[in-house]
Order: C-alpha cells, then structure tokens, then sequence
C-alpha cells in the first residue's frame, strides 16, 4: 500500500491558497482515477482510495489544518501498517517558482509548518516529499503570502505542474526516487 499525503488547510476559503498544492495535486490524481473523498474523523483526514497495477494507493489530505498535519499522517500509516518507505508527502514550497517542483528523499522542514509536525509525528525526516513551487514571494510576511488565493494566471500556470506530480509521483512509485529526481526535478 503507497500513501500520498498532501498538505493543506481545510474550508472553502482555503481551496485556492498557495498553502493548499499539496492538497490540489491529491484532488486533481482524485479526479482523473475517479476517486471520491471521504472525511474519516478517527484518521483526522479525507480519504480516497484506488488500485494502481495491483496496489491500493490512499490518498489523504489531513483535516487537522497545516500546522497538525503530522498527527493525521502517522495515525493513518499506524493503522493501515504503511512503512515510511511507502509514504510522500506533497506541500508547498515558497523558495521554488511556481510551476517548479521538487522531489527530496529527506532532509529538514525548511521551515514549513506542516512538513515539520510530520516530521515530528514520525519521529524522522527520512520521509519522501515532492515540493510544489509557489514562489516568488514578494516582500511580505511568509504567512501571509501562503494564505492568498492563487491568481487567475497563477493557476493556469499550476495546472500543467499538478498533472507533472502526479506523473512525478507515479514514476517515483515504478521506478525510484533517483529516476524520478531525475526526470521531474
């Protein structure tokens, strides 16, 4: 079983904020493999679930918001017995223009809220992420970039990049992370 988490803040008025790509990228795989979410308040997250060549894939985006993401994350792995070997998280990332993205096999939060409680979660940082660019930030506080709506533009601008990660992801599954950091970094 692969478990792709993507980061994000629940509620209407945070569908289409930068802080939510990791939560498009799950939405948009959801759509294309027809795959309906649904809220399991004892796993804090809305799941979806499919087959890929044999394997069930879960698709979760934590219902805990960003900061607590970690807490929906290894309560899903710990009952499901999912090792973090099959686990990548997908978040945004400030310092990676938009349309960029990025896969790393480990490393620090990079001071992103919702990569460190997973990290804190897990008890580790050898966890595979794949960093969606939302960047450039112009002068303004991080918090307060993160929490913006997407322009019209900007999101013309993602659509091609979340159907990449997707495909980033699903090579990652086939064929490694070394192929994959390869191919879509």
């Amino acid at each position: 079983m692969k478990l792709v988490v993507g980061l994000g803040n629940i509620g209407d008025k945070y569908v289409f904020t930068r802080h939510n790509a990791g939560f498009m990228v799950v939405d948009k795989w959801a759509v294309l493999e027809n795959v309906s979410f649904k809220e399991e308040k004892k796993f804090k997250c809305f799941m979806g679930k499919f087959k890929r060549n044999g394997e069930d894939v879960l698709l979760v985006k934590p219902t805990t918001f960003m900061n607590l993401s970690g807490e929906a994350v290894s309560v899903v792995m710990n009952y499901y017995k999912i090792d973090i070997s099959d686990v990548i998280v997908v978040y945004d990332d400030l310092s990676l223009e938009l349309g960029r993205m990025r896969f790393r096999p480990n490393g620090s939060d990079g001071g992103h809220n919702g990569i460190k409680s997973v990290i804190k979660h897990l008890g580790s940082s050898n966890v595979v992420r794949l960093k969606v660019g939302i960047g450039p930030q112009p002068p303004i506080p991080s918090e307060s970039f993160v929490l913006q709506n997407f322009t019209k533009e900007q999101l013309e601008l993602l659509k091609p990049t979340l159907t990449r990660a997707i495909e980033g992801i699903e090579c990652y599954f086939d064929n490694g992370l070394q192929k994959a950091q390869n191919q879509y970094n």
